[in-house]
């Protein structure tokens, strides 16, 4: 084995509760330790896998291109996701591809605290690959089933993250059952769902 990091499990969430998560943190004192997102439902996430619609692109740089999307969920919600000079590929991607389309990204999440000191969270993606619509399908069930195991263990007293949560957020956790609720029904109705794994090896270790 070398001595090279593991890279971070990639978290499933809908875009609701990734929009409410704001307290980021880490674990070490370590300069190069992990930056984590607090998810309201009591889990860390350092990377994140969501899979979603593109709706709509944008070059918001200035100097260089800096390419804005938006990626929506089967609840209508939205991933705002930002590539840049740093994220060449991903930065390609946004440029290249035609909105609507079935996107699959694994990134990181990042935090940014506006004036008003309000913070919005948004996605720093290191890969975005298109994909069909039961890849997508694929994606809600699973980001389904892992909120409702998020929900379930959150009143656990061994769960920190919980714990943590509690402590952090004033959140009606709920609402993400119903969130995941809703996701489930789309697809049942032919709504616009979800998805999971890419065929072409894109799909991250994820939880």
């Amino acid at each position: 084995m070398s001595g090279a990091p593991t890279r971070e499990v990639a978290r499933r969430t809908f875009a609701a509760e990734f929009n409410d998560a704001r307290y980021t943190f880490k674990e070490s004192e370590d300069e190069r330790a992990p930056v984590y997102l607090l998810l309201p439902t009591g889990e860390r996430a350092n990377r994140v896998f969501v899979v979603g619609t593109l709706t709509e692109k944008e070059d918001v740089g200035d100097d260089s291109e800096y390419w804005r999307g938006r990626v929506v969920d089967p609840n209508g919600d939205t991933f705002f996701v930002y590539a840049g000079q740093y994220q060449p590929d991903a930065a390609a991607m946004l440029r290249e591809l035609e909105p609507p389309a079935y996107v699959a990204i694994a990134g990181k999440p990042r935090t940014f605290e506006m004036d008003d000191g309000t913070v919005n969270v948004s996605l720093r993606p290191e890969s975005i690959t298109v994909v069909d619509e039961s890849t997508r399908d694929r994606w809600v069930v699973e980001t389904a089933e892992r909120t409702l195991e998020r929900l379930d263990a959150f009143d656990d007293d061994s769960n920190r993250y919980a714990a943590m949560a509690k402590e952090e957020y004033d959140a009606d956790i709920e609402s993400y059952r119903d969130s995941a609720i809703r996701a489930l029904e789309s697809l049942d109705t032919g709504d616009t769902g979800g998805s999971d794994e890419t065929d072409d090896g894109a799909e991250p270790t994820v939880q």
